[in-house]
């Protein structure tokens, strides 16, 4: 019988269980074993069946059971040190805190999906991964960051298999009672909420909760509230779900409403109001709508300084390589909800409606585009590799036209992964491996002082580990699949703990490529059936549900792993997730990535399994691109360039047969009179050691505090103390632009001499009209470097002339040397590019003027 209404009814603990549930509702625990371990001392058999979600355990613990700890002085002694060791992660200083004094007052990070612990379910892959690492390495570290995002009520969905091994989705309810969140309040006790207007004088409301992470707050907006009509409450029904309306209201609750939500937080909390806003992929591109805003109906400044104001503290980062992962909307859509009787007087529609547009050679002019609009409301940006900056810069150079596409001011900041959510303690307690503070000198001395014997005993309790986690999953599939229990004991003994075990597990978008390794399928049936050397793959991985094609991918490897011949040898586990994820990183002896090359901006799951002592082998995209190095796993080679994307598929997947079969495969199974393959374990040794320190998620977030947000905060400070160093930038830059049209080189004198010796100085005299500008508002350069046999400049260098004399008509000259450091080929070019102090670079207006 169905109940016709859903409540909850919350624990109440003894009082001397108080300090539990503050441990709880921090969620420091989902990366803290001691907490966990004593959540688990509660009672490790519902701690099993609530698959370690604390406030579920709470919720099944009878009376009786908590009454009876209430008593016990050992575990009463066992939570007040727990809790003590929270107080003091939360209040002790951290590296943030010795740093010096400029740093940022705080940070807004804004993302549409969050994946901290699998308890949250708000997340459905790689980005919102790295979000939940962002924020859980920044905590570590003492970072101020608060973190932005939606609570999604049904999040992202659960996948199953129908008989035919067709993808099925599933949502279940998300009940934020049920969650480690706390409502946000305001004073008098009422529900703080955030309201956006919306066209025919609707309003969309919100309410806010908060999850702490660690240190940082993570607040969420929930539009499944009373006031909302039943259309609005469904805006935050699911993650990337819906028609395209659906997600354009979805990014303006997210960028608009989270804009409120921080200055609620900071209002009600006494938080610090950010100084720096991080727009985590275009989703949140809306905040710095709302942030232009506030200062033009709320301080008074117009709108081109607002502009500025919001572009100095804002970073954007982009994390795809490929146009179609980018949201874009109808313009007549976008103009619908933000013109009107919608419109807000200090940000007009047409202005709106400039920033998204795709206005450059090869754009669409008839969308909108919410990553455009993030770099052009961001006055810094980067990809999340330094391949995929490289990619970024091509694929948004049509914003800087006049600058090649080195020039364009994407940079990069390679991702990284939270070590201790990742690594378990069998790996930890090796040594000190979770590098959050270790530099590479410690890693290789930790490594080093590991027996042979010991790291390969804890790789076969992890693998051992991994089959019992995907034996259970496999029965509980077949089962939901329609077989009975009489057809599922050859699970039993599905993978085998002391076999080479291959992981690959992802989204199931086509450029991943989940189904090259059965381009031959007697071939790869060779590789797992091997007499002596064979190999097992564990594989997992969802597809959106609107996309048919992933589905098929996945039926396609579901019906090949469904073979009786060799199921016991490939398997495809359904619902990829935190939970799944946890056993399958450790256990894995290789982590497979095949990208089609170079469509992976990063590709993190390799680091995480790399931290737990797997090689990778992989396509060279990505982070792998980077960081291989020839000695730490195995680089697929890459068919890029071959215009037949069968004939690429071919050739990629023969040599990673190849690869396995003839490197992989035989080194594994090379084993000395212990049952010890040395070599092997030598490979995981030096991918322990080179990676290690660089794929830590602390790395990461010190570089983007050093790169991005101390540089962002300190413009933001110059322009905004009283808004009157951003009205200067904005009206500079207008006079700029206006006078641009002028400026021409009109002759460049470098002498007669063709031929020099190195070492030598190249002196230029250059003769410059500015018309209206003055020499203080341009950077006169000299490019220069190696030049190919078509005279393009190859990674060129930049040097800048000054100006020694001045003539009437607004004409110039601009003098220097160039050192001719380097023999061969030596080329230049004379260019002018706009200057002021507080530009980000030189190609921020996107402007230059180059010798003809």
């Amino acid at each position: 019988m169905r109940a016709i209404r859903r409540l909850t009814v919350r624990t109440v603990l003894p009082e001397p269980l108080a300090p539990l549930g503050e441990l709880v509702t921090n969620l420091r625990w989902s990366w803290h074993p001691p907490t966990q371990e004593l959540f688990a001392s509660v009672d490790p058999v519902v701690w099993e069946r609530v698959h370690h979600d604390p406030v579920r355990l709470l919720g099944e613990i009878p009376n009786g059971r908590l009454v009876e700890l209430a008593e016990d002085q050992v575990f009463l002694g066992r939570i007040r040190a727990a809790h003590d060791d929270l107080q003091r992660y939360l209040s002790e200083p951290r590296w943030y805190q010795q740093t010096d004094g400029d740093a940022p007052s705080a940070i807004a990070y804004f993302s549409p999906e969050f994946g901290v612990t699998h308890v949250l379910p708000q997340y459905s892959g790689g980005l919102g991964i790295l979000a939940g690492d962002h924020l859980k390495a920044a905590s570590d570290l003492g970072v101020p960051i608060v973190g932005v995002g939606l609570l999604y009520r049904h999040g992202y969905f659960v996948q199953s298999l129908s008989r035919e091994g067709w993808q099925q989705e599933r949502y279940p309810l998300v009940d934020p009672d049920n969650l480690p969140l706390t409502l946000l309040r305001e004073p008098d006790g009422s529900p703080a909420r955030v309201r956006i207007g919306l066209p025919g004088g609707r309003t969309l409301a919100a309410a806010i909760w908060v999850a702490q992470v660690g240190r940082l707050p993570l607040l969420l907006l929930d539009s499944n509230v009373e006031e909302n009509s039943p259309a609005e409450r469904e805006v935050t029904d699911r993650l990337y779900g819906g028609t395209g309306e659906h997600r354009l209201l979805q990014e303006m609750l997210l960028g608009i409403g989270g804009v409120r939500a921080v200055r609620a937080h900071s209002r009600i909390t006494g938080a610090p109001a950010p100084e720096v806003f991080h727009t985590n992929e275009g989703h949140a591109g809306f905040l710095g709508l709302e942030r232009i805003r506030e200062l033009t109906e709320d301080n008074g400044i117009g709108f081109e300084a607002a502009l500025e104001a919001t572009r100095s503290g804002t970073v954007f980062t982009t994390h795809t390589p490929v146009p179609a992962g980018i949201d874009r909307f109808p313009r007549d859509l976008v103009q619908q909800y933000f013109g009107g009787d919608n419109a807000s007087s200090g940000v007009p529609v047409e202005r709106i409606l400039a920033l998204g547009s795709e206005d450059y050679d090869g754009g669409d002019p008839s969308v909108f585009n919410m990553a455009v609009m993030g770099l052009r409301l961001a006055q810094r940006a980067n990809g999340v590799s330094r391949l995929h900056g490289k990619v970024s810069r091509g694929m948004f150079a049509g914003l800087w036209p006049a600058f090649d596409e080195n020039e364009v001011p994407i940079a990069s900041i390679t991702n990284g992964v939270h070590s201790p959510t990742w690594v378990p303690p069998e790996v930890m307690s090796l040594g000190d491996l979770n590098g959050e503070e270790g530099g590479p000198e410690d890693w290789a001395a930790a490594v080093a002082a590991i027996s042979n014997e010991r790291i390969w005993t804890t790789k076969r309790i992890l693998r051992e580990r991994l089959v019992a986690d995907a034996r259970r999953r496999l029965q509980t599939s077949w089962r939901q699949r329609g077989a009975s229990e009489a057809e599922l004991g050859w699970i039993d003994d599905a993978l085998d703990p002391d076999v080479l075990t291959i992981g690959f597990a992802r989204r199931v978008p086509s450029y991943k490529r989940l189904t090259l390794m059965l381009r031959d399928p007697e071939r790869l049936k060779a590789l797992l059936l091997h007499p002596k050397r064979p190999v097992q793959i564990v594989i997992a991985g969802k597809a959106h549900p609107a996309d048919d094609g992933g589905k098929r991918l996945i039926q396609e490897m579901v019906r090949f792993a469904d073979d009786p011949e060799v199921r016991h040898r490939i398997v495809f586990l359904p619902n990829y997730d935190m939970a799944m994820a946890f056993p399958l990183y450790p256990g894995c002896d290789v982590w497979l990535n095949n990208p089609l090359r170079p469509y992976e901006a990063c590709g993190t799951s390799g680091m995480k399994a790399a931290l737990n002592g797997a090689l990778n082998l992989s396509i060279r995209d990505g982070w792998w691109d980077e960081w291989f190095d020839g000695e730490n796993g195995w680089a697929i080679p890459s068919a890029e360039g071959v215009a037949d994307t069968d004939h690429r598929d071919d050739l990629e997947a023969a040599a990673l047969y190849d690869l396995i079969e003839q490197e992989v495969a035989p080194r594994f199974y090379d084993v000395d009179e212990n049952g010890v393959p040395k070599r092997w374990v030598e490979l995981m040794r030096h991918t322990l050691t080179s990676l290690g320190p660089k794929v830590q998620a602390t790395r990461m977030v010190r570089e983007y505090v050093d790169v991005l947000y101390r540089p962002a905060a300190h413009a933001g400070r110059r322009l905004n103390a009283d808004y009157d160093g951003a009205m200067k930038l904005a009206e500079w830059k207008q006079r700029v632009r206006a006078g641009w049209s002028d400026v021409a080189i009109e002759h460049v004198d470098s002498g007669a001499a063709e031929v020099f010796e190195m070492g030598e100085r190249l002196s230029l005299r250059v003769f410059v009209s500015l018309g209206s500008l003055s020499p203080e508002d341009v950077d006169v350069q000299v490019v220069h470097g190696r030049v190919d046999e078509s005279d393009q400049l190859r990674e060129p260098e930049v040097t800048s002339l000054g100006v020694t004399e001045s003539y009437e008509l607004g004409r110039h000259r601009f003098e220097g040397d160039v050192m001719l450091e380097q023999k061969g080929a030596f080329g230049y070019t004379i260019r002018v590019v706009p200057r002021h102090e507080l530009l980000a670079g030189g190609a921020e207006l996107g402007l230059a003027a180059l010798a003809e």
